[in-house]
């Protein structure tokens, strides 16, 4: 039995190396998505884990066992940290703190100290709250592709679940000093959990990100660059094929003098006037309105 729960460890680990391979190649493609390069650290601090956890089976002792559940712990805290940059664009530091720092702090002393039993169960416990914040985070922003963030939040969803039984199955047990690393049902059971989550988290990653790259293009191709309002080819891909009887009003704005601002003050100030209607134009539409610039000029849809 030591042996197969071995084997499927070491499954989990290669697993896992190959999603962060997936994760990094994914964003390198795409260097704008910096929440990949976070999730595939996240992953990668988590194959490290594995590999200690192993060397930890086969020789038990406190600093292999406080160093697994640190690995472990660390490796939840940045992915929450990547679903958090992945929502809301921002750092994912402030997470990542958190997230390791309560867990290092309620998880390691009693490792540390010898209650291997209680830092196991804790870490379950701790991990699988980690991982229940990951799914939230992937579900509130399914808005942008639906079908694959639930499928991520419901994988993420799914492996918590199973960190949460091998804390049950401990607790129920009630040693607080194993003297070696856990071995039951849950144990296994868990670890097929990780390797399928993981295949189905790489797979949707990947659609995930190509969705991600192919909304960017359309964007680019529909959005004059200098004040992202739609470009002359977007408006006439809106409007330019109307029902007959259909009716539209079309005002077109000219901006005076413009060549002279360009003349006397520079393109640079040029541009910034542009972008400065173009925020004045924006903001004072009607909620069936569209603004344009039709042509790279002052003139304006």
């Amino acid at each position: 039995m030591l042996l197969d729960y071995n084997s499927l460890l070491l499954a989990v680990g290669f697993s896992a190396a190959c999603l962060s391979l997936t994760l990094f190649g994914t964003w390198l493609t795409a260097r704008s998505d910096k929440f990949l390069l976070t999730w595939a650290i996240s992953v990668l601090v988590v194959v490290v884990e594995v590999f200690v956890y192993d060397a930890y089976i086969e020789a038990p002792g406190t600093a292999l066992g406080v160093l697994t559940l640190a690995l472990l712990l660390l490796g939840f805290s940045v992915m929450l940290g990547a679903a958090y940059q992945f929502r809301t664009g921002h750092s994912p530091l402030p997470r990542i703190a958190l997230g390791a720092g309560i867990s290092f702090a309620l998880a390691l002393p009693p490792m540390a100290l010898g209650y291997d039993g209680l830092g196991f169960m804790l870490e379950n416990s701790l991990a699988a709250l980690l991982l229940f914040g990951t799914a939230h985070d992937y579900w509130k922003g399914r808005a942008e592709a639906p079908a694959q963030l639930v499928g991520v939040a419901l994988l993420y969803t799914l492996t918590a679940s199973s960190f949460v039984l091998c804390a049950v199955v401990l607790a129920w047990d009630g040693k607080l000093v194993l003297g070696h690393a856990p071995n039951n049902w849950a144990e296994d059971l868990s670890l097929v959990i990780v390797i399928a989550s993981m295949t189905g988290i790489g797979a949707l990653s990947l659609a995930l990100n190509q969705g991600r790259l192919a909304r960017h293009h359309k964007r680019e191709a529909e959005t004059d660059a200098l004040t992202g309002l739609l470009n002359r080819r977007a408006l006439f891909d809106l409007h330019g094929k109307l029902p007959v009887g259909a009716f539209m009003a079309v005002v077109v704005f000219d901006l005076d003098g413009f060549k002279a601002i360009n003349d006397q003050y520079g393109h640079a100030a040029g541009d910034e006037v542009l972008k400065v209607f173009a925020e004045e134009l924006s903001g004072n539409l009607r909620p069936n309105d569209v603004a344009a610039r039709a042509a790279r000029n002052s003139r304006w849809c």
